[in-house]
């Protein structure tokens, strides 16, 4: 018979002289009315004897191994408790799925970036290949695809322009740079009217007074690279939000509680002591075309 196990982050807390209670993946504590159900028969059937050993030294009450055989009705109101738990999302008779099982990731961009990301959206269940700028085009409209750039420079004039179209395809598109000491994770961006990497470059300059000179800088009227380069920890940190990123987009929205969502984010990381800051970012209309003259006959 399949039953089900306590979801992942959950479990059951056994308080001294009190009812037991539940603490849930987000850390609250939620008191359990068991009824005429034994813990230990409880715990027994939402851990199906995973975790350590029982203490033999502990009350039977609390115990797995101590629990006495239910009866009927008392077995009936087991199945009742766990139902309970099924419905509210803390137990489940499948095991937990890979967040990104059934997504293909296609990356592009320099390696110092990419083989940490291929690896941890890999481990969390995503098929992960190569692309080349040439084979855009044939990646929008697949909606089970997400496309991530990853840049150890400024982005050139003109580069992102052709993946700026793939959210208008529900194809999800993803990028991050580096500007000097600074690395940028952009939002993520998967449907039509969702923040691309245009609207991201309108947004910042119209937020700096010196936007005659960030234009410059992004058009390549600067002085040669000096770094810092992502270190393997940077690196691997970058690779992580990212991949946050990619788990937010497979999942169809955000989790409660997670901040800006990951579609309205914009994220600064210092190279130089990892600091990560979140900036909202919304994008930016089509400018509306100006009204035709109004010709007046002559009198």
């Amino acid at each position: 018979m399949t039953r089900s196990r306590l979801a992942p982050g959950t479990g059951i807390v056994t308080v001294p002289g009190d009812r037991p209670v539940l603490r849930t993946a987000d850390g609250e504590f939620l008191r359990i009315d068991t009824g005429r159900v034994g813990t230990g028969e409880l715990v027994d059937r939402l851990t199906a004897g995973e975790g350590p050993p029982a203490d033999p030294s502990a009350p039977a009450s609390v115990s797995a191994s101590a629990s006495a055989p239910a009866s009927a009705s008392a077995s009936a109101e087991l199945d009742r408790l766990v139902a309970a738990f099924e419905e509210a999302g803390y137990a489940a008779t499948e095991p937990r799925r890979a967040p990104l099982a059934g997504r293909t990731v296609h990356l592009l961009g320099d390696l110092a970036l990419t083989e940490p990301l291929s690896r941890f959206a890999a481990a969390e269940g995503a098929e992960v290949h190569r692309a080349t700028a040439d084979g855009l085009a044939g990646l929008a409209g697949r909606r089970d695809t997400a496309v991530v750039w990853c840049l150890d420079s400024p982005v050139p004039e003109g580069l992102w322009a052709e993946a700026d179209r793939l959210p208008a395809r529900h194809t999800a598109w993803l990028r991050c740079h580096r500007e000097g000491a600074h690395a940028w994770i952009e939002p993520l961006a998967c449907a039509p009217g969702d923040v691309t990497s245009a609207h991201v470059r309108l947004r910042r300059l119209a937020a700096t007074a010196a936007h005659r000179e960030l234009a410059a800088y992004w058009t390549g009227h600067r002085t040669p690279d000096t770094g810092p380069h992502p270190t393997e920890a940077s690196a691997a940190l970058i690779a992580a939000l990212l991949t946050a990123d990619l788990i937010a987009w497979a999942g169809d929205g955000h989790r409660r509680g997670a901040g800006l969502p990951a579609r309205r984010r914009l994220r600064r990381i210092d190279l130089r002591d990892l600091t990560v800051t979140e900036h909202p970012v919304l994008p930016v209309p089509d400018v509306a075309p100006l009204p035709a003259p109004v010709t007046r006959p002559k009198a």
